[in-house]
């Protein structure tokens, strides 16, 4: 399989060296070549296979014979170490939950496949490689959890200065070893597109850089399991299902549709999004505009700028009303996300955090004018996460994993930049 630049398809890249690069050097995304077809009694019989024969089948093709078949499978074999249960909500409405990994997050699945891709890749290089990942919550401390200690690997996450919740600046800023933090005066799109920059500069041109954002395909494609793994859950009640993802970067229902694409027969996808509506406004006028990002309570949303939606994009062929038959975008405020985290509860006893109750929205919102289908909200981060914000909002206690109460006992190390420049001594000194 090859990859191309979305900015310019004559740049092209295998798999290796588009894992290894993180982005082409124009500055583009790489993208694949061509979308491989599932075997159709794969999909008929899906319940028959184990979630590690799924995940196989699903990512081979984009690998190619650049990880060797055995490798693969213990590739996948080490990611997947928890479970994805589909949990029903309401009647025809259920929450995928994507939290049961090592650092409560669905990035978990992403980061502990590139971590592991990248270590087979540079086990003979005798040059460090420094990850560099731009977080709004999660992606760091999944980052962090996936690279912890692995050989010739340094990890550089860049934060936004008071805009992630306590839970994750600790998984951040407390492992130590090969993980740096850097925490931003700014917020996530300034992280990002520090992280862009560094690739371009001629002057780190001698350094060993790579991205750990979705940006990355071997970050952006093991999402696609989940989706596989609801469908084989819900198959038996036979109805289509409509997947409604919390969406800030966007690589997660980028994801979803390239496996759409492959085969999987999925009705329809919502972009729940929060405040931050580049994209809910880009469906109802037609006219891409970025804009700077805001602070919200679903703060791993706060993305004016997603960078995988130009994917998106591309997987419809700029065709503006193919993308709207499949793919609708609604933006939702704090107070919406709090009123639905509380009807939720009220009503079903469900704990959902903020990121969830935005996909629940778009899902109920759906729903409204397509009954027929089976709803699926992503459940995309352990309420825990968002410790005071969940008890505060429902009046309850959460009982705190021990993994995360220990955590918290932990001291932060981080280094405060102020810009680019800042960074770019960073990485030239360390």
């Amino acid at each position: 399989m090859n990859y191309f630049s979305l900015t310019n398809k004559n740049l092209t890249a295998g798999f290796k060296e588009a894992v290894i690069a993180g982005i082409a050097p124009d500055k583009g995304l790489y993208f694949p070549s061509n979308i491989p077809q599932l075997p159709q009694n794969f999909i008929d019989n899906i319940e028959q296979y184990t979630n590690l024969e799924i995940a196989y089948q699903v990512i081979s093709p984009f690998v190619g014979n650049e990880i060797p078949e055995n490798i693969l499978k213990n590739i996948i074999e080490e990611t997947l170490v928890f479970d994805f249960p589909c949990v029903e909500v309401e009647q025809n409405i259920y929450s995928l939950e994507l939290y049961h990994g090592p650092t409560k997050a669905f990035k978990d699945v992403g980061a502990r496949f590139m971590s592991r891709c990248l270590g087979y890749f540079t086990r003979e290089t005798s040059k460090k490689v420094t990850v560099l990942v731009a977080t709004s919550g999660d992606t760091g401390g999944a980052v962090a959890s996936g690279f912890l200690g692995v050989e010739g690997v340094d990890v550089v996450i860049l934060y936004p200065s008071k805009k992630v919740s306590d839970i994750q600046e600790k998984q951040l800023t407390t492992l130590g070893k090969n993980i740096t933090a850097l925490e931003v005066n700014g917020v996530f799109d300034d992280c990002q597109d520090m992280v862009k920059t560094a690739f371009l500069d001629t002057d780190l041109s001698h350094l060993f850089l790579t991205s750990a954002n979705s940006i990355n395909i071997a970050r952006w494609l093991p999402q696609m399991f989940y989706f596989f793994f609801a469908f084989k859950q819900l198959k038996k009640y036979n109805k289509p299902l409509t997947i409604s993802c919390p969406s800030g970067n966007f690589g997660n229902i980028c994801a979803g549709i390239l496996a759409k694409k492959m085969g999987l027969p999925l009705l329809h996808f919502v972009a729940s999004t929060n405040s931050n509506d580049t994209v809910p406004v880009f469906m109802k006028s037609g006219e891409y505009k970025a804009k700077p990002s805001v602070a919200t309570l679903s703060n791993a949303m706060d993305v004016g700028n997603p960078s995988n939606f130009t994917r998106i994009v591309e997987l419809y062929e700029h065709n503006f009303e193919q993308l709207a038959h499949d793919f609708s975008s609604w933006s939702y405020s704090d107070e919406d996300t709090v009123q639905a985290m509380q009807t939720i509860y009220n009503s079903t006893k469900y704990i959902a955090e903020p990121h969830g109750a935005v996909g629940y929205l778009g899902l109920k919102n759906y729903l409204k004018t397509n009954p027929n289908t089976i709803g699926v909200f992503l459940e995309t981060a352990h309420p825990v996460k968002f410790l005071e914000e969940v008890e505060s909002i429902l009046n309850i206690k959460l009982d705190i994993p021990n993994d995360i109460a220990e955590l918290l006992k932990k001291e932060k190390h981080s280094i405060l930049i102020q810009n680019y420049n800042e960074f770019k001594k960073f990485l030239i000194e360390k």
